[in-house]
């Protein structure tokens, strides 16, 4: 790396510091909010957690899964 990349480097941690430090309070309220619209998203993508294997065969035909003659 070379001098002008530490330098940016620097500057970007700098400010991100004082924005942080600066916004915290903005952030923290926003948790809350966060947390909320993040349910929906977690219904989206974990939805079908637990469902494995619990379909029957209908009365009368063999199970797919289960081999011929057992």
């Amino acid at each position: 790396m070379n001098r002008s990349n530490w330098v940016l480097l620097g500057f970007f941690a700098i400010a991100g510091f004082f924005l942080l430090a600066e916004h915290k309070a903005h952030l923290l309220g926003l948790l809350p909010l966060l947390l909320l619209l993040a349910c929906p998203l977690l219904h989206l993508f974990h939805g079908s957690h637990g469902r494995h294997g619990d379909t029957a065969a209908p009365a009368g035909q063999d199970n797919p899964s289960k081999g011929e003659g057992q």
